[in-house]
Parts: structure tokens; C-alpha cells; sequence
């Protein structure tokens, strides 16, 4: 499954308002933005995923086209899909962008996997 390159672009174009530290990687069929070495936004063909404060969890769920995210049967928190629908406007998704890069700074970057010498 292809990402929306379009919607990519729109993203990105948010975030370089004002983040120069990002990396972009595909990953799950999609491309995540990275900022700061920590992933923030991704995109998909149908939607976006959000990271953000988990301890906003219930509030952010209530919105509009906003879904758990939830990978082999456990719903992450802290993490939702948003339904590209829920997005077409530069300020709804302009929100979503915030919502992440507002978290980004206070969220741990994952450790990297160790590479085992045999």
C-alpha cells in the first residue's frame, strides 16, 4: 500500500514552518516523519497516524475521523489514526501536526536495537 504523496507534502510543508531537524522513513506501507530522532506524524493512503501525550488520550479519541491505533490486538496509547476525510482543510490538519510536534518535545526516543555479533 502506497502512502498519499500529496498529503506527505502537506505535512511536510506544516512541519518545516517550523522544525529543520526531521528525517522522513517509509515504514508500514507509509512515510513517518521523524523530528528530533523521534517519530511524530505519519501518513498512509487513507490517513494519517499521530503521536501525542497519552495522558490527553480520551480527548483526542473524541475527535472528529480520530481512531485508536491499534497494532496485533493492542490499542497503543498515545498514539490514533486520523481518516484523511477528518483532514482536508490546512487547519484541521495543521491541528494534528501541533498536537505532535508540541508532544515531540517531550517524548523518548526509541532505542535502537542492538545488532547481535555472532
Amino acid at each position: 500500500m502506497a502512502y498519499d504523496e500529496k498529503l506527505a507534502g502537506r505535512v511536510r510543508e506544516l512541519i518545516c514552518q517550523t522544525h529543520t531537524i526531521t528525517e522522513e522513513k517509509k515504514m508500514f506501507g507509509g512515510l513517518c516523519f521523524m523530528v528530533n530522532d523521534k517519530m511524530c506524524i505519519g501518513v498512509e493512503s487513507e490517513r494519517i497516524m499521530v503521536r501525542f501525550d497519552p495522558a490527553i488520550s480520551d480527548m483526542v479519541l473524541e475527535k472528529e475521523g480520530c481512531h485508536p491505533m491499534n497494532f496485533t490486538g493492542k490499542v497503543m496509547k498515545g498514539y490514533a489514526f486520523v481518516d484523511a476525510d477528518s483532514i482536508r482543510t490546512t487547519s484541521r490538519l495543521n491541528y494534528w501536526v501541533q498536537l505532535a510536534l508540541e508532544y515531540n518535545q517531550f517524548a523518548k526516543i526509541s532505542r535502537k536495537k542492538q545488532q547481535r555479533s555472532e
